[in-house]
């Protein structure tokens, strides 16, 4: 499963870029801790896969990390059939909220530690 490539919807490519422009606070506090190999693997930011945009990517393992802000609240079936898609593609979900980004930084970043581990083995 390690880098495939996911089909996506060719559109989404000028909103990713916008949504890379303009991230949010919690999404430029993980990338700052994310980015460069931190964690011997390549993340992207606002990765178009099938018809979504996942906020972080790294196809050399099929992870997908998601920040979920007050704007998921009342989408989690929508979240959940997303999600459901991609995992049928081999990709691997972890979800964080704003909060956990802002204020438990040292957590969010073990999570990923030990997801990146097991998913290189």
């Amino acid at each position: 499963m390690k880098n495939k490539i996911i089909p996506y919807n060719p559109e989404l490519k000028q909103l990713a870029r916008q949504l890379r422009k303009h991230s949010t606070l919690p999404e430029v506090l993980l990338w700052q801790n994310i980015k460069q190999r931190a964690y011997g693997v390549q993340f992207h930011r606002q990765v178009p896969m099938l018809n979504y945009i996942v906020d972080f990517y790294c196809h050399e393992i099929g992870l997908a990390i998601e920040i979920d802000g007050s704007s998921h609240d009342h989408k989690v079936l929508y979240d959940a059939k997303r999600q459901g898609e991609l995992e049928a593609y081999g990709v691997t979900f972890l979800r964080f909220s704003n909060d956990e980004v802002k204020q438990n930084m040292f957590s969010v970043l073990l999570v990923i530690d030990e997801t990146v581990r097991e998913l290189m083995e």
